[in-house]
């Protein structure tokens, strides 16, 4: 939940980030040596956000509502806290949605033209959220074995 709230809070200052990002490690940043590609990413994603929004900052309302999504979803996630048995859907739910980062991020990332790179960080917000959620399903499935072990 707390990750999901983070990530999406910090899709509204997109702004200062990507130019703080970009100074630490754009095209004039020691980075540029180490990871050149990377480097120029960086800078150009920030280039073209700081222009696009300067010049339209309407486009800011989609990164809005991306934050207001992931902080939706996280809230969902406190039935699992509640009442993990009942709730369990909203695990399998959220495993379900992080194994479909990757085909949507590999989709995308051609259709956008995203390097490989960045696409391989991307798929591993999938990869890495599919942990906690799989060990609390499996102890939610522990639990609810449990639960019926108690009534018979």
């Amino acid at each position: 939940m707390t990750a999901l709230v983070v990530s999406g809070l910090t899709a509204i200052p997109l702004r200062p980030e990507l130019d703080l990002l970009n100074r630490l490690a754009g095209v004039d940043s020691p980075l540029a040596g180490v990871f050149p590609s990377m480097a120029e990413w960086i800078s150009r994603v920030n280039h073209s956000v700081q222009n696009g929004y300067g010049t339209y900052p309407l486009l800011a309302y989609g990164t809005d509502w991306l934050a207001f999504g992931h902080v939706a979803i996280a809230v969902a996630f406190i039935g699992p806290l509640r009442d993990p048995v009942k709730n369990i859907w909203v695990l399998e739910f959220g495993m379900i949605a992080c194994l479909l980062v990757i085909p949507w991020a590999v989709i995308f990332g051609i259709v956008r033209g995203i390097p490989v790179f960045w696409t391989l960080i991307d798929i591993s917000f999938g990869l890495f959220g599919v942990i906690p959620l799989w060990l609390a399903h499996r102890e939610t499935l522990r639990l609810a074995s449990e639960i019926t072990q108690k009534v018979m």
